[in-house]
């Protein structure tokens, strides 16, 4: 019997011991992901930084509203031939229907 406590008592230790050493390598693991999450926040922080001090972002937005500008004129000249294309089927049909 003193052997099986024994036994139960090691395993039991090397159960704990195994818990807390698991517990400890998942809490390093969580913890340099957090640091590189943080690190690529930073670094895209950097990257954002020296766009917004020397204007270049302000270019970029009308640059952004010129395109869009330039997509609207684009939808109204489709519209624009699209009534054109429509007045000349009303007129052929009109000449169909005259003879």
């Amino acid at each position: 019997m003193d052997r099986y406590r024994e036994s139960q008592g090691s395993t039991l230790g090397s159960l704990i011991s195994g818990a807390v050493i698991g517990a400890a390598g998942l809490a390093w693991w969580l913890f340099t992901e957090a640091e590189k999450r943080q690190q690529t926040k930073k670094q895209k922080a950097m990257l954002y930084a020296p766009r917004i001090q020397d204007g270049s972002e302000a270019i970029e937005s009308s640059t952004n509203s010129i395109a869009s500008l330039k997509s609207e004129n684009l939808e109204e000249r489709v519209e624009q031939l699209n009534n054109a294309i429509a007045d000349v089927r009303r007129q052929l049909e009109d000449l169909g229907d005259n003879e």
